[in-house]
């Protein structure tokens, strides 16, 4: 247990150190994306009767922040420790790999919800946001960070290199996030593109989240929770195994 409190508080310390780069610049990106979309669609979109666009994108614009954010705490984290070559001292511990992934995960939570929670409470100085079922909001934001936070073990493992992580990032993390209903509602869609967005996985994250907020959302939370939970599932078992047959980490 020790050992696992000792990951877990140098993971911790690891973003919390360098909070103006880890949590207050996502912070303020993720509020500048609000500023123009508030100036620019205000007037002009109506997404759910009676409540204004502004009000509908902020649920989406925190969860956007706190997966981006658990995506890259762990993987820089892990990338980090494969170059510096201190990942071995971590895998020769006699600690368990269920452990150890657990301790980056929760790492990878903290931060995702410390951005998250700043850029909500920002937001409630200026705009009056309502919160229904605070504990669907809750389970979606903590099970989404979990597994943002296990993809981003898995990348981190798979990348050599910064540039082939920013590309996984780029390519894969950054479309299903703005393709997962962030900034609109999938009924406002063609048909095509509404079966796509049922296969991002994202999505349901997001309309869960939402959901918390207005008692509103495309699709049953319960589908949602169900989806998201055995995305969680089957992600850490991938990545548990990836650290245990030392994909990568071992050379």
């Amino acid at each position: 247990m020790t050992g696992f409190t000792t990951l877990l508080y140098k993971e911790l310390l690891r973003f919390w150190k360098v909070g103006f780069q880890t949590i207050m610049a996502p912070m303020v990106s993720t509020l500048l994306y609000l500023l123009i979309f508030f100036h620019v669609l205000e007037a002009h979109v109506e997404v759910y009767a009676q409540v204004p666009y502004t009000i509908f994108i902020i649920p989406g614009l925190v969860m956007m922040a706190v997966i981006q954010n658990a995506f890259a705490n762990s993987s820089s984290s892990i990338i980090q420790s494969k170059i510096s070559g201190n990942i071995v001292f971590i895998l020769l511990s006699p600690l368990s790999y269920q452990a150890i992934f657990l301790a980056y995960i929760l790492a990878s939570i903290a931060r995702g919800l410390l951005v998250g929670l700043g850029v909500y409470l920002v937001t409630l100085i200026f705009f009056d946001i309502p919160l229904q079922l605070p504990g669907w909001a809750l389970l979606f934001v903590v099970l989404g960070s979990a597994i943002l936070g296990a993809l981003g073990l898995i990348a981190g493992i798979w990348a050599d290199k910064f540039d082939e992580l920013a590309a996984f990032q780029n390519f894969i993390i950054l479309p299903l996030t703005f393709l997962s209903g962030v900034f609109y509602t999938i009924h406002s869609l063609p048909a095509g593109w509404q079966y796509l967005s049922h296969l991002n996985p994202f999505f349901y994250m997001i309309d869960g989240f939402r959901y918390g907020f207005f008692g509103i959302s495309d699709i049953s939370p319960y589908i949602s929770l169900a989806i998201v939970a055995i995305c969680l599932i089957l992600i850490s078992m991938l990545a548990i195994r990836l650290l245990k047959t030392g994909y990568k980490l071992r050379h």
